[in-house]
């Protein structure tokens, strides 16, 4: 007997829990914007700008002793992390208050802390504030073009109606994931926009999903209720996605548990994301069409000249 998270044939009333994800949704939003324009976002080295040195140890680094050196120089934010192999290591220091010298001291101080070892520093560059400036614009960038492309893909795909749920319903997911940092004051740094990325990207194809079945029932029955066969689509694709969803929660939990302090705040965010995207996918995509005035004819004429194609025979 296969093991099934949700039952075939579930006959839930999404559409009348809309009442409860409408003001739920609304709420978290308003707070995220909230905090994150009253609190702020606790930016890494890469938007606020510091010192990054990379070193290659006589074989393997010990990275926590290494992290509990540079912490007892009282220097604010620094991340060690290995890439390559086990003994290149990256040092990060955040920019320290002083100007040019201050950041000159933080060099000076960190090879303090290896010169009884064999090590060679690869690399010692200054992050200023107008390189991590250009870094957080390149990173909105990136966002808004996502959202830009999901826009006129969705429009292109479907109907105006489902463009606009997806962007909302999108929307909403990378809202409250910010808000998350906002609330923890997770570090924010490159790899954080790499994370809301993929949550767009995820949440995009679990709206898409929804969308496809609720485009294929309207084409199948023109005379049911927008209500009624909104109610039908989600509980026929619910399967789908809550299996989705929890494979790839494992696998974060498991890189959460696992993967050390270095990408902790980017799996968290993961997590929190895809449990927010797949939220949003059932409450709030589905709902976001009778909001927008759907039609249940919407899609007839368009689906019907699909249906004829090119070689379609012409009626005299």
């Amino acid at each position: 007997m296969l093991l099934r998270l949700v039952p075939d044939n579930t006959h839930i009333k999404f559409m009348w829990l809309r009442k409860v994800s409408f003001p739920l949704s609304i709420v978290l939003v308003i707070a995220s914007l909230a905090g994150f324009f009253t609190i702020g976002m606790n930016y890494g080295i890469d938007f606020k700008g510091g010192t990054i040195i990379e070193i290659k140890t006589d074989g393997p680094a010990d990275i926590g002793a290494i992290r509990s050196e540079l912490g007892a120089l009282n220097l604010g934010d620094v991340q060690v992390q290995e890439f390559g192999g086990s003994d290149d290591i990256l040092i990060r220091v955040e920019e320290q208050p002083g100007g040019e010298l201050a950041q000159q001291s933080v060099v000076s101080r960190i090879r303090t802390i290896f010169e009884d070892d064999n090590v060679d520093f690869r690399r010692v560059e200054v992050v200023g504030p107008r390189v991590s400036g250009e870094l957080a614009q390149a990173g909105a960038i990136a966002v808004g073009a996502s959202l830009l492309a999901i826009l006129f893909y969705i429009w292109f795909r479907f109907e105006w109606q489902f463009a606009v749920g997806a962007i909302l319903t999108t929307a909403n997911d990378v809202i409250i994931t910010i808000g998350l940092f906002v609330l923890l004051q997770l570090d924010f740094s490159l790899s954080s926009i790499a994370a809301v990325l993929t949550i767009i990207g995820y949440s995009l194809n679990d709206t898409v999903v929804v969308y496809d079945r609720i485009r294929e029932n309207l084409r199948k029955y023109k005379k049911k209720s927008l209500t009624e066969l909104l109610d039908q689509s989600i509980n026929e694709t619910l399967s789908r996605t809550t299996m989705t969803s929890v494979t790839t929660l494992l696998a974060l939990i498991a890189l959460y548990v696992f993967g050390g302090e270095v990408i902790q705040s980017f799996t968290l965010a993961m997590i929190f994301g895809i449990v927010i995207g797949t939220y949003s996918s059932i409450f709030l995509a589905a709902p976001f069409l009778i909001l927008l005035n759907l039609r249940a004819d919407a899609l007839s004429s368009k689906d019907d000249d699909e249906e004829k194609g090119p070689n379609a025979k012409a009626t005299v």
